[in-house]
């Protein structure tokens, strides 16, 4: 059996350990070569047996600041990859400070919730393909949405007990609170619970605080509309409901809403949605998404006004709600909900950032370099208060290679993550997947005489029983974007039913440098739609 380092060293240094208040010199020790780098001294529980700790009680003085190895605030998919690293593998004195609830946004409002409501949405659509397979539902489908949402929540409750489960086992302390920084490597915690604040100090200090959902400025009454956040308190379903937003999130929301009956508007600027992505992902999606009756408004004008006629009793149920919209072209509507997916903002408020010399970008996001340091010596930031590739798996990894390079032995002192050709799937109707260069990024970077391309596009075996007039509707398209001369596979786009799991896979193909050749010597898998990806001509 195998055993993380960490392990020993926390249960040596348990029955030692005491929480340490820092005086003018809070902690003792004797100088011992860093794990990590020059810059980077050896956390203080590693020194078990040499360290000397003076509680300010036995010296009669009051407490000040609380002393650790390794800060982070934030509690979510980043900040928690990076304190169980640290913790957990290499016995760093580590203390998450979270003002949410644990998990953050992915357990709570993002990936976990939305994964499960878009499950809950493709059941209502295997229902309707069942009817071709000569399944019989009876006279209409129904479904329970309010007892769904309660079991979705349930587990959600359950998966926040397993983060701070998790936290205590590795010997995390877990502040419920705010931080603010004080100076440079100390902070000061304002407890939720209404306790009085105290300080903690840190040389090691990483921000993983994540992002918030925001709502356009100038348009009056837009806070009458909801964000992502918001979407998930949803218990019964509006009769109408708009999106606003041409990005993942917006496109996702309404795709679920739409497959379970709700009257759908996507409102976006130009004529595609998921503008980042490949164009054949943008112009294959967008049309597919108006053939399932979502309304697609393309070239919309924007919203100049919304006016609030009837406010929700609850804001669990938007079915009473009544909002006007006044667009900039003059037209109105009528609709029960309003969702802005416009974006996502570096949440930093509350830091005390003012305070310190770290540097931001124009968009707000802290500036890091490859190995997510700031401008401050000490001070770190990953995950998407960087506005680095947002993404949640992201942020765990860049959350463990820091804990690697900080913390680790020392041939991992140049531990860091590798921001090039990431997978990552939206789950649209159908899934998209997509890893490394789109075609106009590959021809941008190499030269349009340097890029060769592989295209398929066909109707998966799913749908051989549907009409001839509605399975040509249902698109599974694939795309190799290819280098010469030897034709390495530097861009894959994917669409279609099962590309969410399939994308995984070919994203450790990609990721290793796989060769068009690569990809034609694997035998394929048949029946599957996956096959095509090893046998495009």
């Amino acid at each position: 059996m195998s055993i993380r380092p960490g392990r020993f060293l926390r249960q040596s240094a348990n029955s030692l350990r005491t929480l340490t208040l820092a005086t003018a010199r809070p902690v003792l020790h004797e100088s011992l070569p860093a794990h990590s780098s020059s810059s980077s001294p050896a956390p203080l529980s590693r020194l078990t047996g040499l360290s000397r700790q003076f509680s300010t009680s036995s010296l009669n003085m009051a407490p000040v600041t609380k002393q650790y190895d390794y800060i982070v605030i934030g509690g979510g998919s980043g900040g928690s990859g990076a304190a169980r690293r640290a913790s957990g593998w290499y016995g760093a004195k580590t203390c998450i400070v979270d003002a949410g609830v644990s998990g953050g946004c992915c357990v709570n409002v993002g990936c976990v919730p939305k994964k499960m409501t878009w499950n809950f949405a493709s059941i209502a659509e295997a229902m309707k393909a069942g009817k071709h397979y000569g399944y019989s539902f009876g006279d209409g489908n129904s479904f329970d949405f309010t007892s769904f949402v309660e079991k979705r929540d349930a587990r959600i409750k359950v998966l926040n007990g397993a983060y701070e489960s998790n936290w205590a086992k590795e010997g995390i302390d877990l502040i419920h609170g705010t931080a603010s920084f004080v100076s440079e490597h100390e902070m000061e915690v304002t407890p939720k619970d209404g306790s009085e604040p105290f300080r903690i100090t840190a040389p090691h200090i990483t921000i993983a605080t994540g992002s918030f959902p925001t709502k356009p400025e100038g348009i009056k009454g837009s806070e009458y509309g909801i964000t992502s956040d918001e979407y998930f308190l949803i218990k019964h379903l509006p009769k109408k409901m708009v999106f606003v937003g041409a990005g993942y999130i917006a496109v996702e929301l309404a795709g679920v809403m739409n497959a379970i009956g709700v009257e759908t508007h996507l409102f976006i600027r130009g004529n595609t949605f998921l503008r980042k992505f490949d164009p054949m992902i943008q112009e294959t999606l967008t049309k597919h998404y108006e053939e399932l009756g979502v309304h697609v408004h393309r070239s919309h004008p924007g919203i100049k006004e919304v006016i609030q006629l009837q406010a929700a009793k609850d804001p669990s149920d938007p079915r009473d709600k009544q909002l006007k919209l006044i667009m900039n072209d003059g037209s109105e509507m009528i609709t029960n909900e309003l969702l802005w997916g416009i974006g996502r903002g570096a949440e930093t408020r509350g830091l005390g950032l003012e305070k310190i010399p770290i540097e931001l970008d124009k968009t707000g996001h802290i500036v890091v370099d490859k190995y997510q340091n700031t401008s401050i010596p000490g001070v770190y930031a990953l995950g998407d208060v960087s506005g680095h590739v947002e993404l949640t798996p992201v942020a765990i990894a860049a959350g463990r290679m820091l804990g690697n390079r900080l913390f680790g032995p020392p041939e991992l002192k140049d531990s860091h993550l590798d921001y090039e050709r990431i997978p990552s799937v939206v789950f649209s109707h159908p899934e998209v997947g997509t890893t490394g260069l789109t075609e106009p990024e590959a021809i941008e970077r190499y030269g349009k005489d340097k890029i060769k391309v592989y295209h398929t596009k066909f109707s998966a075996m799913y749908y051989d029983v549907f009409p001839p007039e509605e399975k040509k509707k249902e698109p599974t398209e694939f795309k190799l974007v290819c280098l010469l001369p030897n034709e390495e596979v530097i861009g894959l786009h994917i669409l279609g039913k099962g590309c969410d799991e399939m994308m995984q896979g070919f994203g450790v193909a990609v990721k290793m440098g796989a060769t068009k050749k690569d990809f034609d010597s694997c035998v394929a898998i048949h029946p599957t739609s996956a096959e095509e990806l090893v046998t495009m001509r």
